[in-house]
């Protein structure tokens, strides 16, 4: 088995012949100028190399570029085996990278976003809190509050005449 430093050193010469090819070697005309070569990844064996690329067009440009690298296939991996000059010459795959789909994808989700927070933005404009400016509580707040409170905690005596409800907890005359 190869290393990974090995492994990473042939993915970056196929990619790199596989580029030049496309761009110059091969009068394929669906693989125009529109095929770019993303990334490529070799197992650790070196005998299979995944190419991802991208399109840059429509869905039928992307099929035609698929049916284009599939063709084009063994012209590529001898140009690979030439330049490597390693003892066997990896398979070579082609699969269409899913990054610029992802990355639409994420703008969309990251502009609708932006949208709501406009929305938000527009509707709180106007408005006023719900307790006020400042919800928080002051010193001179709780001393008015304390006093407040302290006068409706006393409670209210009538002679002490013991009848029930009217303010005596033992049914005689001194409160306790």
């Amino acid at each position: 088995m190869a290393d990974n430093a090995r492994a990473k050193r042939l993915a970056d010469l196929i990619r790199e012949v596989v580029a030049q090819k496309l761009q110059r070697g091969i009068k394929d005309p669906r693989l125009g100028t529109h095929v770019t070569i993303t990334d490529t990844r070799v197992t650790g064996d070196l005998r299979e190399a995944t190419v991802f690329y991208t399109v840059y067009g429509d869905d039928e440009q992307r099929a035609d570029a698929a049916a284009g690298l599939e063709s084009a296939k063994g012209i590529l991996r001898s140009e690979v085996g030439r330049a490597a000059g390693v003892k066997f010459t990896p398979s070579l795959t082609f699969v269409a990278d899913a990054l610029p789909d992802t990355s639409k994808a994420i703008e969309d989700l990251l502009d609708r976003a932006r949208a709501s927070d406009a929305k938000v933005r527009e509707v709180s404009a106007g408005a006023d809190y719900a307790g006020g400016a400042d919800p928080y509580r002051k010193p001179e707040d709780d001393t008015d509050e304390a006093a407040g409170a302290a006068e409706a905690a006393e409670p209210v005596q009538d002679g002490g005449t013991g009848a029930p409800g009217t303010g005596d907890r033992d049914g005689g005359g001194t409160p306790v």
